[in-house]
């Protein structure tokens, strides 16, 4: 060897390859964890919005003599500083169009009196990507109970979350 390849430094093929390795091992642990919380995070995100969505729904029902027709009557006023029946204010606007952190809310009026004043409904809440945004689907209704299925679409039948 001569004095100019012994001052040389750096690392070899062999080392960059090891170093690329073990990066790629723990890769491929921390990236099904991360997935996996993501999926925990949205499913916990849309059972606070279910609650939220029966709270505001009961206030609304205190103000407009029954419960809204669907999601956006709860949503902000679009031009109009002052709320009404088909824009209360009680909810953001994100949530107003019934798709929020990985899933997608739907309302339907169940019952409602002759003067159209909505007495029962109920909201599920799906997985826009199941098994990406979320694993389980929601459902509640104007009792509170919030309920949760891993299979298929949540209803009245299902297991009550505690």
């Amino acid at each position: 060897m001569n004095a100019r390849q012994k001052n040389r430094k750096g690392f070899s093929l062999i080392e960059l390859l090891i170093v690329v390795a073990i990066i790629l091992i723990i890769a491929g642990i921390a990236i099904p964890n991360l997935m996996k919380s993501k999926m925990t995070a949205n499913e916990a995100a849309a059972v606070e919005a279910l609650r939220t969505l029966n709270s505001t729904a009961v206030m609304y029902s205190m103000s407009y003599g029954g419960f809204p027709h669907q999601i956006s009557d709860l949503g902000p006023a679009g031009g109009s500083p002052n709320p009404s029946s088909a824009s209360a204010d009680l909810i953001d606007s994100v949530l107003a169009t019934g798709v929020k952190s990985g899933y997608k809310f739907s309302f339907a009026v169940v019952t409602a009196d002759p003067a159209g004043n909505v007495l029962a409904y109920s909201i599920t809440a799906t997985p826009t990507v199941v098994g990406t945004t979320g694993q389980r689907s929601f459902y509640t209704d104007q009792s509170g109970t919030i309920r949760a299925t891993s299979s298929g679409t949540a209803d009245s039948t299902s297991t009550p979350i505690s």
